[in-house]
């Protein structure tokens, strides 16, 4: 099935890119690059697996082998670099609440004591082997996964013979996390042209439960509308897919790198690893 016939149609767009772009954005999704021109299904894939791989992982030789790895594919797929340090900084700062509490909370040898606080020598390993283990999965998903646009995710889902449900509800509740965004984002340009001012008092939490509530009712208006246009396009329940995915000589040689990455990433590391 080819989404992007419909993402084209109007039935997938964003109804208000400034507003909608607060909420979710695609900004690794338009680059020329042969990551982009893998197959999509190779690169779903490929995050599924590499990402198993590595959260099960607890070799510090092989963490850091996989962040490498994962740092040398997105850097090939040529990612914008301020959105890019935008999610790479929202998930390392989890992890940075793990740098401060895991080396203090885990038993071992002492590597550092000040006042009551002891900081061992396995807790600093662990929240090592943590932070390589989630920047190389964020790393992968993004190249991989975040290099396309929904419609194509949907498209390579269906194409893996994952529940034709599943995909439609993923690519119905992108759509309405835009509509949703889209609506508050009117409301509350409604409520400054009315010079609002929000404080603790009963008029700002009833004004604020009419926003929510409008933003709902005028949400299942515009998804109605959405439903009567797909049904003008010819909706009947199923997606028709215009395009087949085919595998070509840039995705048998990507197989080939992998498999060879694999094979460095099992067997090499057997060999770094101290007896």
């Amino acid at each position: 099935m080819d989404y992007r016939y419909l993402w084209h149609c109007g039935l997938f767009q964003k109804p208000n890119q400034q507003a909608a772009s607060q909420v979710i954005d695609e900004p690794f999704a338009h680059q020329a690059t042969w990551v982009h021109a893998l197959d999509p299904r190779l690169r779903v894939g490929t995050a599924f697996v590499l990402s198993c791989l590595f959260a099960i992982t607890q070799q510090p030789v092989q963490a850091v082998l996989a962040l490498a790895g994962s740092a040398l594919l997105l850097g090939c797929s040529r990612p914008r670099l301020r959105p890019l340090l935008h999610r790479l900084g929202a998930m390392n700062l989890f992890v940075l609440v793990l740098w401060l509490t895991v080396p203090l909370l885990t038993p071992g040898k002492p590597l550092l004591t000040w006042k009551w606080f002891t900081w061992t020598q396995e807790g600093l390993d662990l929240v090592w082997l943590i932070t390589c283990k989630a920047n190389a999965i964020t790393m992968l998903i993004i190249a991989c996964v975040g290099t396309m646009p929904a419609s194509l995710f949907g498209h390579a889902l269906q194409a893996l013979h994952l529940p034709r449900t599943f995909v439609y509800l993923l690519l119905f509740t992108y759509r309405s996390l835009f509509l949703l965004t889209d609506e508050w984002q009117r409301l509350q340009t409604s409520l400054k042209l009315r010079n609002f001012v929000p404080g603790t008092n009963l008029h700002t939490y009833r004004t604020l439960g009419y926003l929510l509530g409008l933003t709902l009712v005028r949400s299942l208006d515009r998804a109605q509308r959405m439903q009567q246009a797909m049904l003008l396009r010819g909706f009947n329940g199923t997606l028709t897919s215009l395009t087949l995915l085919r595998f070509r000589r840039i995705d048998c040689l990507f197989i080939g790198l992998l498999v060879l990455f694999l094979v460095l990433f099992v067997g090499g590391t057997m060999l770094l690893s101290p007896a």
